[in-house]
């Protein structure tokens, strides 16, 4: 089925993207503020902990296989309706769990719906724009996540994080008071009726193999270094001396950045030499890193370096959901984005781990930031790649 033609239309249908993403931030980083109420009042080990936030992400790498496949046999529309439905139900479901069982179905679900959402919100946002401003509106979707995450950053840096059910139910009825918006968008392109689009085989075939797996390893290395970052920057600037509103601070700074960097990100995309921005995008990923591992514990720096590293992550980020629906025909556009977000959703459950081995190890904050430097550069040089192969592709 096609999409609507029109250009206010088509506007409207990326701006709802842009609050489901926007809601989505949020559920995803809320739990973060809610743990340290929510583990006492459970009764929760710490390694119960581990697990309740683990069900989460294990639960966005079924979504987007689910969220993919439901999106190209079954319309963009409906894929993002169910998803949203799904996470704003279970999210509410967390808020109403009494025992340590219920909470990690309730969080694995809420993942499943999270993750569900992402491969339609990419899939609308990209066939609503004309071929010229594609980048720029998945850009414009994204950056909707970072700034849910701040909106997280402020309720923490408030204190208002004692009333850890509230949030969950807030989590959850946002996106149910975004599925009735979803519905009255034209559905999007489908797999033609009858024809059996499941399995890796269609995604793969005709000349997809090598973009495929340099789009996962992107997505990979470099949702292995945000997730890094995004579960355990707070906690490395506290070890550096930083106070928890500093450090709140610091998160908040890199999220609000992130948000500017995704809309610079899709404009980078949609420019002639897009292969050298990504290459700055990259290389201020690098810089930045290594700047935050070397500067001193000032705030003022601190904060600078931070949104500058913020800004380089999340341009990264919009740059390869932009260019991850380019890489696939639209009969099978949900299934590939839907594969390569839960092939980085691997790289987001390795990261944290990584920074938790290495300060198990007695690592300090900035021998962890030097130690992801060569990881950085690994997702760089996949993305360069891709975007040179796609150029040579678009102008052969």
């Amino acid at each position: 089925m096609g999409i609507g033609t029109s250009g206010a239309g088509n506007s409207r249908a990326i701006l709802i993207c842009f609050a489901a993403a926007l809601v989505e931030g949020f559920d995803i980083q809320v739990a973060g503020i809610a743990a340290p109420r929510l583990g006492p009042a459970l009764g929760l080990s710490p390694a119960q902990m581990g697990m309740f936030f683990s069900s989460a992400t294990f639960g966005l790498i079924f979504g987007a296989l689910a969220g993919g496949w439901l999106s190209d046999r079954h319309g963009r529309r409906a894929g993002l309706a169910i998803s949203l439905a799904i996470f704003g139900l279970f999210s509410i479901g967390t808020a109403l769990a009494g025992k340590y069982e219920s909470l990690l179905v309730m969080r694995f679900m809420t993942g499943v719906g999270l993750g569900g959402a992402l491969p339609n919100l990419v899939a609308i946002a990209s066939e609503s724009a004309g071929a010229e401003r594609r980048g720029r509106a998945v850009a414009l979707m994204y950056a909707g996540i970072p700034l849910g995450g701040a909106a997280v950053s402020l309720i923490s840096i408030a204190g208002l994080g004692d009333g850890w059910r509230v949030l969950f139910v807030i989590g959850g009825l946002l996106p149910m008071m975004i599925v009735p918006l979803v519905m009255t968008l034209p559905d999007m392109r489908m797999a033609p009726k009858g024809r059996d689009m499941g399995g890796l085989g269609p995604v793969l075939g005709s000349g997809n193999l090598v973009p495929t797996l340099l789009l996962w390893a992107g997505f990979f290395f470099s949702l292995l270094v945000l997730y890094l970052l995004l579960n355990w920057l707070p906690a490395l600037m506290v070890s550096r001396g930083f106070g928890r509103a500093e450090a709140g601070m610091v998160q908040l700074g890199f999220n609000l950045a992130g948000a500017a960097g995704s809309l610079l990100g899709g404009v980078a995309l949609d420019a002639r030499n897009r292969s050298f921005w990504v290459a700055g995008s990259f290389g201020g990923l690098v810089v930045a890193l290594a700047l935050l591992a070397v500067a001193p514990a000032n705030i003022f720096v601190t904060l600078v370096v931070g949104a500058i590293l913020g800004a380089a992550i999340i341009s990264v980020q919009a740059v390869l959901y932009g260019i991850a629906p380019q890489c696939y025909p639209a009969e099978v556009r949900g299934q590939g984005v839907g594969l390569a977000v839960a092939v980085g959703r691997f790289g987001s459950v390795a990261g944290p781990l990584l920074a938790g081995a290495l300060v198990a190890a007695g690592q300090s904050a900035s021998e962890v930031l030097t130690g992801i430097l060569p990881i950085a550069v690994l997702g760089g040089i996949a993305t360069w790649l891709l975007t040179r192969r796609r150029r040579a592709t678009s102008t052969s």
